[in-house]
């Protein structure tokens, strides 16, 4: 994994649940599943995301900062 953002998604029952984007390095492949093999190794159950999204690149703005709203955008109810 080269860098990864996550955020908050509506849910029915729980409210929110995980989404997480990431961007793997050049050449890598890896699988949701295996994403959320390691995370339960490391995290809390509620906190493990419940989709994963492979990204090519985050959005970011001119300073660099990674530009939550714009991952939001699609999620948008």
């Amino acid at each position: 994994v080269l860098e990864a953002a996550v955020i908050g998604i509506p849910h029915e029952v729980y409210g929110e649940v995980v989404k997480a984007f990431i961007v793997l390095k050049e050449g890598q492949k890896l699988t949701e599943q295996a994403v959320r093999d390691r995370c339960k190794k490391q995290l809390a159950s509620f906190k493990i995301p419940a989709v994963i999204e492979f990204l090519d690149t985050l959005p970011r703005n001119a300073s660099g900062k990674v530009l939550k709203t714009v991952l939001r955008e699609p999620v948008k109810v």
